[in-house]
C-alpha cells in the first residue's frame, strides 16, 4: 500500500478542508490588495448560504450624483416593531468601493435582526474634504425619512463604518455641523462602531490622506479627536494591532480623548489583525474567529436594541 492510499477518508476530507480554507483566504488577501471587495462578497455568500435575509433595495439613491448609492438588507422575516438600523460606511481610503460591494455586512447584521443601509459618497478628487461628509450628512437624511418603510425604526441608529468609512461615521457623531446643517435632530445617532478607523492622523503620511485632506489650510478641523467632547454618542472603537495602515494608536488616542471629556470609551485592539482583517471577520467563513462580530454585537444591543428581534450572539 503506498503512503497516499493509507490516508483514510477522513483525512483526505480534512485537507480538502484546509486547502479549501486556504484558498478562501488567499482570495480575500487578492481581493483587499486590488480593491476587489466584490469577490469578498462573493465568497460570503458561497461559505455563509443564501437565507436569513433579503436585498429590500439594490443599487438606490440618497441623492442626485452618481456616487450617492444607497442599498438595504433586512431579515427575511417579518417583526411586530420596527427594527433597529445599522447603517454602514464602507472603506477605501476615500477613493475607492461601493454599496454593492459590502453585502456580507449586510447579510450579516440582517441574521442578527437589523435593517441595514449601507452607503456611498463622492470618492477621489470629487471626494475630497468636506465632500465625504457632506455626502454622508445626507445620507443620514435618507435613512431618517425612509428607513421606516423598510421596517427600520429611526430612532435607533447606530452608524459603522471601515477605515475611511469609520473616520466618516466618527466626523458625522462627533462635530455637530455636518448633521445639524442636513437638519436632523441632536442624538440621531445612538453609536458609533469603528473598525480600523483613523482619528488623528495629522500630519498626513499617506497619500490617501494628503490627497483627500492636503488642500486644506487648517488640517485640525479634519480630525475627529479635534472634536471629542462628553455629549458624543457612545464609541465602540476596534483595531488589530498588526494594522499598519491605520495604526491602532488613532483608536486609543481617540478613546482617551472622550473619556479624559467624560465619556468612558475604551478601544478594542485585536492581537494579530491586520487593517483588512476587522473587516473580514465579519463574513464568512473568517467570522468563526469572533473576536470583532462578538463586541459589535454586544454594542449594538446595548445601544440601539429594545425589542426581543435582537439575536445577542448573532448566527
Amino acid at each position: 500500500m503506498t503512503g497516499l492510499q493509507a490516508i483514510p477518508k477522513i483525512g483526505w476530507a480534512l485537507i480538502a478542508l484546509a486547502l479549501l480554507a486556504a484558498a478562501g483566504f488567499g482570495l480575500w488577501r487578492y481581493a483587499l490588495s486590488t480593491n476587489s471587495v466584490a469577490l469578498l462578497d462573493w465568497a460570503d455568500r458561497q461559505f455563509g448560504g443564501s437565507t436569513g435575509y433579503r436585498i429590500a433595495l439594490a443599487n438606490g439613491r440618497y441623492g442626485p450624483l452618481e456616487a450617492h448609492k444607497v442599498e438595504v438588507i433586512v431579515p427575511d422575516q417579518p417583526a411586530a416593531a420596527p427594527r433597529p438600523v445599522v447603517v454602514f460606511i464602507h472603506g477605501g481610503g476615500w477613493h475607492s468601493g461601493t454599496p454593492g460591494d459590502y453585502r456580507f455586512v449586510g447579510r450579516r447584521f440582517a441574521r442578527a435582526g437589523y435593517v441595514v443601509v449601507t452607503i456611498g459618497y463622492r470618492l477621489g478628487p470629487d471626494g475630497i474634504y468636506p465632500h465625504m461628509l457632506e455626502d454622508s450628512a445626507q445620507a443620514m437624511v435618507w435613512v431618517h425619512s425612509h428607513v421606516a418603510e423598510f421596517g427600520g425604526d429611526p430612532g435607533r441608529v447606530v452608524v459603522m463604518g471601515h477605515s475611511a468609512g469609520a473616520y466618516n461615521a466618527a466626523m458625522l457623531a462627533l462635530e455637530r455641523q455636518w448633521l445639524g446643517r442636513a437638519g436632523l435632530p441632536e442624538g440621531f445617532i445612538k453609536g458609533v462602531i469603528g473598525l480600523s478607523g483613523p482619528y488623528d492622523f495629522f500630519p498626513f503620511t499617506s497619500d490617501s490622506a494628503r490627497n483627500a485632506f492636503g488642500h486644506e489650510s487648517d488640517p485640525a478641523i479634519t480630525q475627529p479627536i479635534h472634536y471629542a467632547r462628553r455629549d458624543a454618542p457612545p464609541m465602540l472603537l476596534l483595531s488589530g494591532d498588526a494594522d499598519t495602515t491605520v495604526r491602532p494608536r488613532n483608536s486609543i488616542a481617540l478613546a482617551k480623548a472622550l473619556s479624559a471629556k467624560g465619556l468612558p470609551t475604551e478601544s478594542v485592539i485585536l492581537s494579530g489583525v491586520d487593517h483588512s482583517g476587522t473587516i473580514m471577520k465579519l463574513a464568512a467563513p473568517f467570522d468563526r474567529d469572533r473576536r470583532v462580530l462578538d463586541p459589535v454585537l454586544a454594542f449594538l444591543a446595548k445601544h440601539s436594541a429594545t425589542s426581543g428581534d435582537i439575536q445577542a450572539k448573532g448566527q
